[in-house]
């Protein structure tokens, strides 16, 4: 997190290529791309929107402490079409996420008795399985295919496992779709009762469709930093990268009640709204509630996890 001229700014430089990109962000060649104490100096002789709405646009995850979240925690984008009553008891979910948020959805859709299928790039894999342990952990009982995107073959078999599907998850930006030849509004309007489920950064609508957005980065857009601070005084991350397990319980739901409803349709998630949504409901248990109520009713009860203290090992 940086200071700038009317704000903090949280800017994620996971990826090697965006500390590339830097240089083009603070419109300077006089730059030490790793030199942390340059890169606050810039920050700090700049106006937060500016930099933020930059850097956006260059495909940097990045996010202002006091900004506005746009668009909707959850908004249905497309009306699906009915099915039949279906002989499967649960539901088949083609799985295309990636990092945390939407396998953890297909994780907790797993534990619920969907028979999941994690698609993966054979160029690109998940990035989270260099966390090797973490990713076991939200993609355990699914199964995995690797798959040419670039091959026709492989294109057409992708096809077909969407085609088979009663739920799809991704979190694609909507060029990266394109690419593929995936058109989800017309495969949901075309697929009686098919529910797909689209996480991004920052939702679907204008500019902000294309803005790149990890965990750390749209809590802080989401106000999860401007509410430590009123607490506390204390500028910082509330804990690591809660926009995800809130964006991934919460598309699991969607996904369970579209297919539960035998209608359909495609519903897009916006990590840094659901951030903001929860901060400001009423009951802020209502979730965590349905979720427990919605484990009771498909008789696979979610783990207890053990709580542990800040700092502590175990």
């Amino acid at each position: 997190m940086f200071d700038a001229q009317d704000d903090t700014i949280a800017l994620n430089l996971s990826r090697d290529a965006d500390r590339e990109l830097l240089p083009a962000l603070f419109e300077t060649e006089a730059l030490d791309c790793r030199d942390e104490a340059a890169i606050a100096a810039l920050i700090a002789a700049s106006k937060a929107t500016a930099i933020v709405l930059r850097g956006r646009s260059m495909g940097l995850a990045i996010a202002a402490v006091h900004e506005k979240p746009h668009g909707d925690a959850c908004v249905k984008l497309t009306p699906g079409s009915p099915r039949s009553m279906s002989a499967r008891a649960a539901p088949r979910v083609i799985d295309l996420s990636a990092l945390w948020a939407g396998p953890l959805a297909g994780h907790l859709l797993s534990l619920a008795g969907a028979d999941v299928v994690k698609v993966e790039s054979l160029h690109r894999p998940d990035a989270m399985r260099d966390n090797s342990e973490f990713y076991a952990v939200l993609n355990q009982g699914k199964s995995n295919v690797a798959l040419d995107f670039k091959d026709t073959h492989d294109r057409d078999n992708l096809l077909a496992l969407i085609g088979a599907a009663d739920i799809v998850i991704e979190s694609a930006r909507p060029r990266a779709l394109r690419q593929l030849g995936i058109d989800a509004d017309q495969l949901v309007r075309t697929t009686p009762g098919l529910v797909w489920v689209t996480i991004t950064g920052h939702g679907v609508a204008g500019e902000a469709a294309n803005w790149v957005g990890f965990g750390d980065d749209c809590g802080v857009a989401g106000g999860l930093s401007a509410a430590l601070h009123e607490a506390t005084g204390q500028m910082g991350f509330v804990g690591d990268a809660i926009a995800d397990p809130l964006t991934g319980m919460r598309a699991a739901l969607t996904a369970w009640e579209g297919w539960s409803s035998r209608r359909g349709g495609r519903f897009c998630l916006s990590m840094s709204q659901v951030v903001a949504q929860s901060l400001a409901a009423e009951d802020p248990v209502a979730l965590n509630s349905s979720l427990l109520a919605w484990s009771a009713a498909v008789g696979e009860p979610f783990p207890t996890v053990r709580r542990r203290c800040a700092g502590k090992a175990g």
